[in-house]
């Protein structure tokens, strides 16, 4: 080293420090990288991306070699520095070297270049794939050796130097994907995907229209009264039923009740004969299985029943569909429900029959729908009893009214939605 210049040991000691920042940015770069960008990547046949998976199927090989390399130019840069320190400020320099090159060293080889990497990882960890891939083949005995010692230790562990290599996103992590891909997704997308993966966890009872609201004709009524329900429905499929909806006789398709009325072989036998078999899922039937079963049965309509068998209510394809792009509308201009009603001061009228969920949907609120399915039920469930009009109760965060009651049912109430009320009430239970 005598015969060695300081200045040449400076250039020396500046080549190890930009060793060092590489293989420190190397390791954040990629330890950062986005796996599933990068696996898209490869898929395109970029060669950076193999390059870089190459190096990560086996991560305790990478680390090995990027930790080798870098303690092996970090203690270079030691004894450079050590030697330099000596000549230039005597026995003091030793301690002076000490602090200084660990000062630069933080900076210049450490922070700097890993947050670098942390921010930008893959136009850090691509072109470093190139120079790592060969220094692997280059030192992997002493690699392999020193990852033999590791993975031993950590088999002594219980511990698997592989780790755990599944990358499966579960539904909830992919709906934060989802969210966090901003713009790159539009709005209306975004929440189309989470409607899908949503599906799982909402049943049939959950967006069926309730028995008492089914438009079904009886077919034991008078056959004038029949012909005008059944030219009058804006329904094409109508569920038949003797007497009573228990006893459905199945479904039947406007299209070919006016056929036969075109025909003039419009009769209760003809309608009979043109009836379709009723398809029955249970209450508690998750809606991609449901969406599974009609695509398989060639089914678009259901009846619910419920454990005893008996009908709860009704769903159909486009109930489920509803469900993942939204309501359909024939009107290009957006409509509000008819159960919901906002007024001038802010506060919304809506019907005590209205369906929580598609309440919570319209209104973006956040009322609970674990349990009862409507907000008079709702209602009734936080009250347990059946109040007086003109009450006032806060749920879920809302102010909420009574306005009208009838027969044993909360026919209107008021609600404040959150962003309505002053600071000093919006904290407040």
């Amino acid at each position: 080293m005598d015969a060695i210049s300081t200045g040449t040991l400076f250039i020396i000691l500046a080549v190890l420090l930009l060793f060092s920042a590489f293989f420190s940015s190397s390791e954040t770069g990629m330890m950062s990288i986005n796996r599933y960008r990068l696996k898209h990547l490869q898929g395109e046949g970029n060669l950076s991306a193999q390059r870089v998976q190459k190096l990560l199927d086996r991560p305790d090989r990478l680390i090995g070699l990027i930790l080798i390399g870098n303690n092996l130019v970090n203690i270079a840069a030691s004894s450079v520095a050590t030697i330099i320190g000596i000549r230039l400020f005597g026995d003091v320099g030793i301690a002076i070297a000490t602090f200084g090159l660990t000062l630069v060293v933080l900076v210049f080889a450490e922070v700097t270049p890993k947050t670098l990497a942390a921010l930008y990882p893959e136009k850090i960890a691509f072109p470093a794939s190139m120079l790592l891939l060969p220094l692997l083949t280059l030192l992997y005995p002493v690699v392999y050796c020193v990852n033999g010692i590791t993975n031993g230790i950590l088999a002594l562990l219980r511990i698997s130097p592989l780790g755990n290599s599944d990358d499966s996103l579960s539904r909830e992590e992919l709906r934060t994907v989802v969210y966090e891909a901003g713009t790159l997704i539009p709005k209306k997308h975004q929440d189309m995907l989470v409607s899908i993966l949503d599906l799982e966890s909402v049943t049939a009872e959950d967006i069926m229209v309730p028995r008492a609201e089914i438009f079904a004709i009886d077919i034991n009524d008078d056959w004038n009264k029949i012909q005008k329900l059944l030219t009058g429905s804006q329904h094409t499929r109508i569920l038949l039923y003797r007497d009573s909806v228990d006893d459905a006789v199945g479904f039947v398709h406007v299209r070919d009740a006016l056929r036969l009325l075109s025909k003039d072989q419009f009769t209760k036998s003809s309608l009979l004969r043109a009836v379709k078999e009723i398809y029955y899922t249970p209450e508690s039937t998750p809606l991609h299985t449901l969406m599974f079963k009609f695509q398989t049965e060639k089914e678009r309509i259901a009846l619910v029943v419920d454990e005893y068998g008996d009908i709860m209510g009704l769903v159909t394809m486009e109930d489920i569909l509803e469900e993942i792009v939204g309501d359909f509308t024939t009107s290009m201009v957006p409509d509000h429900s008819k159960e919901a009603h906002i007024q001038q001061d802010g506060s919304v009228l809506v019907d005590g029959s209205v369906n929580i969920r598609d309440l919570n949907k319209e209104m973006d609120w956040q009322l609970p729908t674990e349990g009862p399915k409507t907000l008079n039920g709702l209602i009734l469930e936080y009250l347990e009893e059946i109040p007086e009009n003109r009450v006032s109760l806060r749920l879920a965060g809302y102010p909420i009214e009574i306005v009208d009651i009838s027969e044993n049912k909360i026919k209107t109430v008021r609600i404040i939605p959150e962003y309505y009320l002053p600071a000093s009430h919006n904290s407040s239970e």
